[in-house]
């Protein structure tokens, strides 16, 4: 196998209940941003329930991207009609200047939910703009080979989701011994990935729920998948330039914005107790923004 880039460091989180989180902004976040922010979940069984009383909790200055590898969730929000998000599709929502959401998806007739929620740290001009939230289903998202193109653009597929330009983030699934090449865009040297099944070598072994980084770099990752095959996702992008200013659920570029953003928050909450019950037949409550 051709030589990949260096991997730098590996973890495998912590976790609680179906969630594990691979990184925060506190922690490997400063090394990788734009991504800050990284959650696997797995659940079945009675764990499906636990996937589905995840409380109402505000964010500012980021954009969350939710991806599955197992099962699928089912939307429904006035504006932006219904249906389903299963593997290869995407909940989008950037929080901008600020938003409430946690129960805008209920889990479908499945048996198990698997898959990653990623934050993004915003750039300055889009940290505390007007919130935008989308839901794509698989057959309207783009693929490159085995890799679907969730965010940014690969391979000559461009991804319908409106995220800031230089942060490519894919969704891939390889078969058994099956190799593939990753080569970032020209100055993307941010470079890291998260195996939700199987192994993959990158010059050495990456194991199932493990996220490994990369070198700073524009070279090219190597990868080979197990004998089970591998899915898994990975990031690379144009290196956030800011410090990170943190607030509970927020991440901003400045103290100025991360208070703003922490008023809207306060204001927004207000409304929505004014606003009182606003579930849907379907169960879900849609973003408040």
């Amino acid at each position: 196998m051709k030589p990949s880039r260096r991997i730098l460091t590996r973890t495998r989180g912590m976790g609680h209940g179906p969630i594990t989180r691979l990184m925060s902004p506190s922690d490997l976040g400063h090394y990788v941003k734009p991504f800050v922010f990284l959650d696997i979940f797995d659940a079945s069984g009675a764990m499906l329930h636990a996937m589905g009383s995840m409380p109402l909790h505000p964010h500012s200055g980021i954009a969350t991207v939710t991806v599955f590898t197992e099962g699928r969730m089912r939307f429904n929000d006035p504006q932006a009609g219904s249906g389903t998000i299963a593997y290869g599709g995407v909940e989008w929502m950037r929080a901008g200047s600020g938003v409430w959401h946690g129960k805008e998806m209920a889990v479908d007739d499945v048996p198990r939910i698997q898959g990653f929620q990623l934050w993004l740290a915003l750039p300055p001009e889009l940290e505390s703009a007007e919130p935008v939230s989308r839901y794509i289903e698989a057959q309207d998202m783009v693929s490159a080979g085995p890799a679907h193109v969730i965010v940014g653009s690969y391979g000559g597929a461009q991804s319908p989701v409106p995220a800031p330009a230089g942060i490519n983030y894919l969704l891939v699934t390889l078969l058994p011994g099956e190799r593939w090449t990753y080569h970032p865009p020209a100055g993307q040297k941010v470079g890291w990935l998260a195996v939700a099944k199987g192994q993959l070598d990158a010059g050495g072994a990456i194991g199932c729920g493990e996220m490994v980084v990369f070198e700073e770099s524009e070279d090219a990752i190597a990868l080979a998948a197990g004998a089970e095959g591998a899915v898994f996702v990975l990031g690379s992008a144009v290196p956030h330039p800011h410090l990170l200013h943190l607030g509970s659920y927020s991440v901003h570029t400045s103290e100025e914005a991360l208070e703003k953003g922490e008023r809207r928050i306060a204001e927004l909450a207000r409304r929505m107790r004014e606003d009182g019950n606003r579930r849907t037949t379907a169960g879900t409550i849609p973003v408040y923004r």
